[in-house]
């Protein structure tokens, strides 16, 4: 069985986004963005909400995301070669190739398609994965902790929430961030 990832860049008090949105001070540098490369290189699906898809879309739609660096056009083939899953009530057709969009997130679908992968999944941006975490269906949580504190804005982890965390692997990275590893269980 494939494994659901939740993986994210956070500020230290566990933001992904300011209250203005801005995500700026989240760019890996090239270390960061090595290792992240190397993470998603085995992940065979993304599971996005709209405005995580939107973004993400970039890597396949405008060129110049892919030309900054070698690393950029690295990580641009390895997002094209994964399926997509976007779920939103509001999106009607998607920008990229071999993506799909689904009116809800549905636990049980999900589970099926953990359960039938080849390769592992990823759920990206906080309000589809909350609704992975709230079903019990997130096997890891990785967050790249910056270091930065933004003071408010658009959380990591849902409210209301209780999960215990088994710390699997820690790296600390020149550029300040680190990354932690966690299985999730449902106490």
């Amino acid at each position: 069985m494939a494994r659901l990832l939740y993986a994210a860049i956070i500020s230290l008090d566990g933001y992904v986004a300011d209250d203005d949105g801005n995500f700026d001070w989240a760019m890996p540098d090239e270390e960061v963005h090595s290792f992240m490369n190397d993470f998603v290189r085995p992940v065979g699906t993304y599971l996005y909400g709209r405005r995580m898809y939107e973004t993400m879309a970039g890597w396949e739609t405008d060129p110049r995301f892919a030309d900054q660096s070698r690393l950029a056009r690295d990580f641009a083939q390895i997002w094209r070669a994964a399926d997509k899953v976007v779920y939103s009530t509001t999106l009607q057709t998607a920008s990229t190739a071999r993506t799909r969009i689904e009116g809800d997130f549905d636990p049980d679908a999900v589970g099926q398609m953990k359960s039938t992968a080849a390769r592992d999944l990823t759920v990206g941006g906080p309000d589809v994965a909350a609704h992975a975490l709230r079903a019990g269906l997130v096997d890891e949580i990785h967050l790249f902790i910056a270091p930065v504190v933004v003071g408010g804005g658009n959380r990591v982890l849902p409210d209301h929430l209780r999960l215990d965390l088994e710390l699997l692997d820690e790296r600390r990275f020149g550029n300040g961030m680190a990354h932690l590893r966690y299985r999730t269980s449902t106490p």
